[in-house]
């Protein structure tokens, strides 16, 4: 073909095609944000609830004021928490136990059901039937807690930027007080049978009463071989996988702590996001602690949300993806000199958080 063959040939197929009518390209539908920026600080009373809708933080993990020592809130507790908050435009989407939590062993008060001590883990057991029952009869969706021997281990502090300072966790440079706890060795096999123990008794109540119960992973994992004499079953991304599983029901999933799971993982600026997607896509996140780290297993530091290993932006947007409903908050914020209890670090993450969801609702899918 010469060149006024190919330009007359050229020209004719830019006529042809300005004849044909433009197709009409729809833009794909965009989906709701549903997730709400929400907070797990305590107390809640009416000043810090006043502090926290100030940061336009309208969702938030309760902490009822539980007379006599119980290990559960009467309805009525509940409800005058509840009352308390909504004076502040805030609502409670879940609430802690007063155990259950993420103390050591050596530390809780209540250790019968790590140390499957029966018939006191019954009791405990029990109590947090209770709870359930009194969380619906209050109106109250779910309940988070932990099932953790070692609580959470750090090896000390390092400087961030300007005056704050991060956690830090470096696995070699980790020196526990004592070779063994009070719980003395706790294989996988044996850590396995405390927890189904506890699901199967639990879990078949929150069905019946429709509260959604929400786990959080041990925070770090640890090697195979465990760390005090503790195998850390849901320290990994398989052993929470596995916890899922044990029993089948839409009322038993995670509190899913992002930056827990980023410290299980090698890589967590890379494989962070399919696991977001794989609990929820199962429905199965039920609360997220939306933190960052820099570093990845055995040697990480927690870090402002801003600069970590962990995209933000795009982390926003797998939650977005799923269809994610629940609580976004932070958690393990850094620390500095005059900033009692983190709450300028919180301040700092509730208007970050707030920031993502809005840019997220206005993006289209």
């Amino acid at each position: 073909m010469n060149r006024r063959e190919f330009f007359s040939r050229s020209g004719a197929a830019a006529v042809a095609a300005a004849a044909v009518p433009p197709q009409k390209v729809s833009a794909a539908p965009s989906k709701p944000v549903l997730m709400k920026l929400g907070c797990q600080t305590s107390p809640t009373t009416e000043t810090h609830l006043r502090y926290l809708a100030r940061y336009g933080v309208r969702n938030i993990c309760g902490y009822p004021e539980i007379a006599d020592g119980r290990l559960y809130a009467t309805v009525d507790e509940l409800k005058q928490m509840r009352g308390l908050a909504e004076k502040s435009g805030i609502s409670i989407d879940c609430i802690a136990p007063p155990f259950l939590s993420s103390s050591h062993i050596d530390r809780e008060r209540h250790p019968a059901i790590m140390l499957a001590q029966s018939p006191e883990r019954d009791r405990d057991i029990e109590a947090l039937q209770t709870l359930i029952r009194n969380c619906a009869a209050a109106g109250i969706p779910s309940i988070k807690y932990n099932m953790s021997i070692l609580g959470v281990i750090r090896t000390g502090r390092t400087p961030g930027r300007g005056d704050a300072t991060y956690s830090a966790w470096s696995l070699k440079d980790a020196h526990p007080a004592t070779p063994l706890t009070r719980a003395g060795r706790v294989d996988a096999d044996a850590f396995w049978e405390r927890i189904t123990y506890f699901l199967d008794r639990v879990i078949p109540v929150a069905n019946e009463n429709k509260i959604r119960m929400a786990c959080h992973p041990h925070d770090p994992g640890v090697p195979p071989e465990g760390y005090q004499g503790v195998t850390r079953v849901l320290g990994t991304v398989d052993g929470l996988k596995k916890f899922i599983t044990i029993r089948q029901s839409p009322y038993h999933g995670l509190n899913f702590c992002q930056g827990t799971v980023s410290e299980m993982l090698h890589d967590p600026g890379k494989e962070i996001y399919d696991v977001i997607r794989y609990f929820g896509s199962r429905q199965k996140i039920f609360n997220v602690h939306f933190r960052n780290i820099r570093g990845h297993r055995d040697e990480f530091v927690e870090v402002f949300p801003d600069e970590g290993d962990v995209d933000f932006v795009k982390a926003i947007q797998v939650y977005k993806e799923i269809g994610y409903p629940y609580l976004l908050m932070p958690d393990h914020v850094p620390q500095a000199p005059g900033d009692p209890n983190g709450l300028q670090s919180f301040a700092y993450c509730y208007g970050y958080i707030r920031a993502l969801i809005q840019a997220a609702d206005r993006l289209t899918a």
